[in-house]
């Protein structure tokens, strides 16, 4: 059977804004959610039809499914993993506020070479539990240190292609300086901390790229 799929909000720069999903007969919402796998579905609400439903209901033929994040005034999530492609565009321009003097972004992007071979694809893998939670830590020690308003920090996980985005970084500050120092400070701590692994794919074979060393006080 066929459902139709509606998203709204930061769900949005995840997923396409509306689409179409097959299911099995018999499926209900938790098969349905459990086809997604970025952090922020955790909190969404589901409304089938246009009203609430809980997990165990079950889906029909032409149903109309809705993802809700919490409503604006609730807590957004800072941070995510997520294997779907990263919309840099949305997501800059939902951070944006009034008071803003700033908005610094990192989009690091898949190139097209390296090691001296043309590339093919990328893939990442994580530590999912462990990387979320130093994201969010690092997140969170940005916003104390630096004079900044709010982060977004979004990484790719899974096969991405050339000219991706694989880490979005967004700095929202009343100043430029402080917004360009915590991005810095963001993604180079980011690539020495947190558990996220780089596989390059050539045409003539692949290999785990080498990461940063870690910092003396983990490393071994």
């Amino acid at each position: 059977m066929r459902v139709r799929i509606l998203v709204f909000g930061i769900l949005k720069d995840l997923i396409s804004e509306s689409s179409t999903l097959d299911l099995p007969e018999g499926a209900r919402v938790s098969d349905l959610l459990a086809r997604y796998e970025a952090p922020a579905f955790r909190s969404a609400a589901v409304a089938v039809n246009q009203e609430y439903a809980q997990p165990e209901r079950v889906l029909h033929e032409g149903d109309e499914v809705a993802l809700l994040p919490p409503v604006s005034g609730g807590a957004i999530e800072r941070v995510a993993l997520t294997r779907e492609r990263i919309d840099a565009d949305s997501l800059v321009a939902g951070l944006k506020r009034g008071a803003d003097g700033a908005v610094v972004v990192f989009d690091g992007i898949v190139r097209d070479n390296s090691r001296g071979r043309r590339t093919l694809y990328l893939v990442y893998e994580a530590y999912e539990e462990m990387a979320l939670k130093k994201m969010r830590a690092l997140v969170d020690k940005a916003v104390q240190d630096f004079e900044i308003r709010d982060i977004r920090l979004i990484h790719r996980l899974g096969q991405l292609a050339v000219g991706e985005t694989s880490v979005l970084i967004v700095v929202a500050s009343p100043h430029r300086a402080a917004a360009f120092d915590a991005c810095r400070w963001l993604i180079d701590t980011l690539k020495k901390t947190v558990p996220i692994w780089k596989k390059e794919h050539f045409e003539d074979g692949a290999v785990w790229a080498d990461g940063e060393p870690f910092p003396a006080e983990i490393a071994r």
